[in-house]
């Protein structure tokens, strides 16, 4: 047996009382994005007020902002004072929004994290909040974490375990231990309300993709009988390919660098495939809220049953909460959800089957929307391809079809924003 990876004990706080606070000039000089405490991410609205990680991951999104070198986790405001924000925040509702918790710069199971991930979980159930909350992990979970866990009465947790079965440490260093897959099992053993998912991410050509390696994931997820599979692709941006590269990694996918993760169509297919070889009853989902929201048995949060080719490998059950669920917004429950989050009230948006078209609005506030409206809400300027929802393009192509219906709808939004500011 491999032996568990040596983290220094100087970079890894033992507990709240030893998680220092960033100093204030250290903060001032943090890229704006990771200096945001609340923010709106796709899959919820994402509390991360605790930067720093020592799991020098590869491909960690941290590469993108500057910050992956810092390995220290350190507080950027205490943790009550972050919980308030949260709560306060414009797109904050009780019992709606999805929460995320440390999903951007740690990992929330980090021994000087951990307890303030607890504290977090504690004060929205004291509350009494419903949320969902996910929490992303490769780290420890211990028998004593889910009882913590189980112990929770009303907010709904699930625990999503990033395993991919990358067995290259230079990509990956916790590869070398088996510390996520003791997590899984720990994890699974000991669930009833705290829901446990398979994060199986990057999926990554050259990396990954072998049958052997494809059916070993799957295996994991079959023998613990987990809630749910999520799967997705690889964030191919020039700082974390750089830093891969020098280490002699081979990075697929050349200098085509995307603002969304790449998954081309042929992989998507072969990770489809593999699962439907395994024979397994974990249900495989290609969107993070999916997997969320089969695990819980409700609609799912976004809306995704706007872009049926992504359900076909769904529950049937899961298909007909969603269909039951979804409706398009009218125009004037879409301004409506614009006032209540004080966005501009002249935002152009265009009502058409499956989602709502916009210009200009921006992700964040696309994704509060989103999830208030439980509806697709895309911008124009960034097209989503049949069976590419929410990934790069490569690997896929819009169609003559597909580029008239984003031609005129970009004439239609544009005549729209001209009514409004007459």
């Amino acid at each position: 047996m491999t032996a568990e990876p040596v983290f220094v004990a100087s970079t890894i706080p033992t507990g709240p009382s030893t998680l220092p606070v960033m100093p204030d000039d250290q903060q001032a000089g943090l890229d704006p994005y990771m200096a945001q405490i609340v923010t709106n991410r796709k899959s919820g609205l994402s509390l991360n007020h605790i930067i720093g990680c020592p799991l020098d991951c590869g491909y960690c999104v941290r590469h993108f902002w500057g910050n992956f070198e810092q390995k220290t986790p350190q507080l950027l405001v205490p943790t009550g004072e972050a919980v308030a924000m949260l709560v306060g925040h414009e797109a904050f509702r009780p019992h709606a929004t999805p929460i995320q918790l440390f999903n951007k710069a740690t990992d929330p199971m980090l021994p000087g994290v951990k307890p303030h991930t607890f504290a977090v979980l504690n004060e929205l159930d004291r509350r009494g909040m419903t949320n969902l909350v996910l929490i992303i992990t490769r780290f420890h979970i211990t028998e004593q974490d889910m009882a913590a866990l189980e112990a929770l009465q009303h907010v709904r947790v699930s625990l999503l375990f990033t395993y991919s079965g990358i067995a290259d440490a230079r990509v990956e260093p916790i590869a070398k231990s088996r510390t996520t897959l003791k997590s899984i099992e720990t994890a699974a053993a000991h669930r009833d309300r705290t829901k446990v998912i398979l994060y199986w991410r990057p999926i990554v050509p050259g990396w990954n993709d072998d049958p052997a390696t494809m059916a070993g994931v799957l295996d994991v997820a079959d023998a613990a009988g987990l809630d749910a599979l999520v799967f997705t692709g690889y964030y191919h941006k020039q700082e974390n390919a750089a830093f891969l590269r020098a280490a002699g990694v081979e990075v697929p996918y050349g200098e085509d660098y995307q603002r969304r993760k790449m998954l081309p169509a042929e992989l998507d297919a072969k990770v489809v495939q593999a699962w439907r070889d395994s024979g397994t009853a974990v249900p495989l989902f290609r969107k993070t809220s999916c997997g969320i929201a089969y695990a819980h048995q409700v609609p799912d949060y976004n809306g995704h049953w706007g872009v049926p080719e992504l359900c076909d490998i769904c529950p049937a059950a899961q298909r007909r909460r969603c269909a039951a669920d979804h409706r398009s917004p009218t125009e004037d429950e879409f301004r409506q959800a614009l006032a209540d989050l004080d966005y501009a009230a002249d935002t152009p948006f265009l009502i058409e089957d499956g989602h709502v078209l916009t210009h200009a609005l921006g992700e964040q506030r696309r994704y509060a929307l989103q999830h208030r409206l439980r509806h697709q809400i895309w911008e124009v300027d960034h097209p989503h391809v049949h069976a590419a929802h929410g990934r790069a393009l490569q690997g896929y192509e819009l169609s003559r079809e597909e580029h008239r219906r984003l031609s005129q709808a970009r004439e239609r939004l544009a005549e729209h924003a001209r009514f409004d500011d007459d």
